[in-house]
């Protein structure tokens, strides 16, 4: 299930480069009026659900702060399952960028912004071919990268990946920005997890 917690930030994979710490999915793709996206910084979490969804972020942190793009980044996470999650599971995020007092919600555009997406799970199946080994450190730490995800407790001891190079596409500009991520399956919701963060980009 930590996978699919990180998928979900896969999800979000545009805004935070914690989650593109390997190689990009197709929708990734250079796109006219793009910028590199340099630095990160102000990162936080918290969990948004009530007390009833099966599946809790318990711990997630993530350094340095600010990160640097490209750089190296040290993170470390724990999740909570009390349900086996199987496909499809669909993540709905809610991305808001500050202006001034106000929070602006971004559209959904070539599959960034505030987008929905009908399967995590056929996400990491295009990310990681069905039959191939979880990459590291998954798979010395016996967290699954595919679905279905059993019910279970998963753990990430602090990891460091290298981050590459990040295109933002020209509506993502410099500010302060929260997504708001929900997963859900058969109608039912499974998990809830607010981020904010900052960009910075040239």
């Amino acid at each position: 299930m930590l996978c699919a917690g990180l998928a979900l930030a896969l999800c979000a994979l545009q805004l935070v480069p914690a989650a593109l710490a390997g190689p990009q999915p197709p929708l990734l793709v250079e796109r006219i009026g793009a910028r590199h996206l340099r630095k990160v910084g102000g990162f936080a979490w918290e969990n948004c659900g009530d007390k009833s969804d099966p599946v809790v972020l318990q711990s997630l942190s993530v350094a340095p702060d600010p990160i640097r793009i490209p750089g190296s980044l040290r993170v470390s996470a724990a999740v909570k399952s009390g349900k086996t999650m199987a496909s499809p599971l669909k993540a709905v995020l809610l991305v808001e960028k500050a202006l001034g007092d106000l929070w602006i919600q971004l559209p959904c555009i070539d599959q960034l912004g505030s987008c929905t997406y009908d399967d995590v799970c056929s996400i990491l199946d295009q990310l990681i071919p069905p039959g191939t080994p979880c990459p590291e450190p998954l798979l010395t730490y016996g967290i699954p990268c595919h679905c279905p995800f059993k019910a279970g407790s998963y753990s990430l001891p602090a990891s460091d990946f290298d981050v590459p190079d990040v295109e933002l596409p020209s509506f993502m500009t410099n500010g302060n920005y929260r997504v708001r991520v929900v997963v859900s399956s058969g109608g039912e919701e499974l998990s809830c997890v607010k981020l904010a963060f900052s960009l910075h980009s040239h």
